[in-house]
């Protein structure tokens, strides 16, 4: 996975993985695949949010210090 992957790229083929399985579109064969694919695309916007939400915090910081 690329490190410039976006959040909304991450999510929008994280929705479209649970689209296909709900939909019953993903075969038995491929199944393992997809589920690990998800897995990445979690913890990958995990990190994303989590680096947002330390960033976001910096900044307020810096306006309380105002």
């Amino acid at each position: 996975m690329s490190t410039k992957e976006t959040y909304k790229a991450s999510f929008d083929e994280l929705q479209k993985i649970i689209t296909e399985m709900e939909s019953g579109e993903i075969g038995v064969d491929e199944l393992a695949s997809k589920v690990k694919r998800a897995s990445v695309l979690i913890q990958k916007c995990k990190e994303i949010l989590s680096k947002t939400e330390v960033d976001v915090q910096k900044i307020l910081d810096g306006l309380e210090e105002n």
